[in-house]
């Protein structure tokens, strides 16, 4: 007797934890345009090289053996028939899988909110080729910078870095980015660095806003003294090729943006004909049952759980995979089973200057024994063994020898 068909579309937290936790009740099928996990919350430190880019992805294959892949992107869905229209990264061929059960784990693409101009100018921080396009640039603009015959304004325009989004992620370029810059770049170019200026611009009223008041308080004062200006209540209406236009009519000019201001749904999300939100996230209950179907789930940014809504970071994704993992193996066998309940495990965030935030239950960390407390526990997670190694081997080469800064 064959085994039902498992297909889960994506390799991210959520698809990730399903399918390494996941008994062998299943013939499991993983459809996703990448044929690796990505630990996006290290993601930061590789847009100025504190750790290189293939220290944070895991093989998608080395999870289990019994697992089939493909790389493709899923297009279409027919519910009915029961299969996924996919087309292949590499060639473009068009084919359908079909499944038993389908897990929607596809995650989120940037939110430009319909601001015109940040398609075309802006660059985004979500896969490994956004931060290797980031850390290209910075060096591009400094090379730039430093020809003769650039005018002072030009120059100034060059080496203006701005970030839109004062969440984890934003803060946390921000704070890499000038760590790059006092640590590495001044040894380099060292008149140049001295006019570098980052800039931080968040809509809402304070940066950090899932965490706590001191906190944030806390990390503006942090980038005041390292002279990183965080512009608050300035919405950004319009982009172009060399500035933003804020609500007031100012404008910034910039030689790199980077915007950062939360999530939209990928493109099969927004196409697929199932029950979606006023944000298009697809709504299942607290078994991630997508709304009106007993054999689709969703998980991880991609979807919301009606009435019970749940941040969109990777300690969500990675505890519904992993329960929806086990809660599958039971259906399978006949067991009852539990709906989904998250545990809070607190925040983190990095801020430069080997400080960091830690917004726990219990502990409101800051400084610099949380910045070990973050390292630490990122460290953790890491999914192999030789990627733990390759890490603290690249904190260390950036701490004895300073970070790469060839442009490639």
């Amino acid at each position: 007797m064959s085994l039902p068909a498992l297909l889960v579309l994506g390799t991210g937290f959520g698809a990730l934890n399903l399918v390494k936790h996941l008994g062998d009740d299943y013939a499991i099928t993983v459809v996703s345009p990448r044929n690796h996990f990505l630990f996006t919350p290290l993601l930061p430190s590789t847009t100025v090289g504190t750790i290189e880019f293939r220290s944070i992805i895991e093989p998608i294959r080395s999870v289990r053996e019994d697992l089939r892949f493909y790389q493709a992107e899923a297009t279409g869905l027919d519910p009915t028939s029961r299969t996924v229209r996919c087309v292949a990264t590499t060639d473009r061929h068009v084919f359908d899988v079909a499944y038993d059960i389908l897990v929607i784990a596809v995650g989120a693409v940037s939110n430009t909110f319909g601001v015109p101009g940040v398609a075309e100018h802006a660059l985004f921080l979500k896969e490994l080729h956004d931060a290797r396009e980031l850390r290209r640039r910075i060096i591009r603009n400094f090379e730039q910078a430093n020809l003769p015959g650039i005018t002072p304004e030009e120059r100034r325009r060059l080496l203006q870095f701005v970030v839109c989004g004062g969440g984890p992620t934003g803060v946390e370029v921000a704070a890499e980015l000038h760590d790059f810059l006092v640590e590495d770049l001044r040894k380099a170019y060292p008149p140049l660095v001295a006019e570098a200026r980052i800039t931080l611009v968040e809509a809402t009223n304070d940066i950090l806003s899932s965490f706590d008041e001191k906190l944030r308080r806390y990390a503006t004062a942090v980038f005041a003294r390292q002279r990183i200006t965080v512009l608050t209540e300035s919405p950004v209406v319009r982009v172009t090729e060399r500035a933003i236009v804020l609500k007031d009519g100012s404008m910034l000019e910039y030689g790199l943006l980077l915007w950062s201001t939360g999530n939209g749904p990928t493109p099969f999300v927004a196409q697929v004909q199932l029950p979606k939100d006023d944000r298009s996230r697809l709504i299942v209950d607290r078994f991630f049952r997508v709304k009106g179907y007993e054999n689709i789930y969703a998980l991880g940014d991609c979807c919301i759980i009606e009435g019970s809504p749940l941040p969109a970071t990777s300690q969500v994704a990675q505890q519904q995979g992993r329960y929806l993992a086990h809660a599958l193996t039971r259906r399978a066998r006949g067991r009852s089973v539990e709906p989904f309940q998250y545990k809070h495990l607190g925040m983190l965030a990095y801020i430069g200057g080997r400080r960091a935030l830690a917004d726990l239950e219990s502990v409101k960390g800051r400084g610099w024994v949380t910045w070990l407390f973050w390292r630490s526990a990122y460290l953790t997670k890491i999914v192999s063994i030789r990627n733990k190694l390759s890490i603290l081997v690249d904190w260390l080469k950036a701490f004895v020898f300073g970070r790469d800064i060839s442009q490639f």
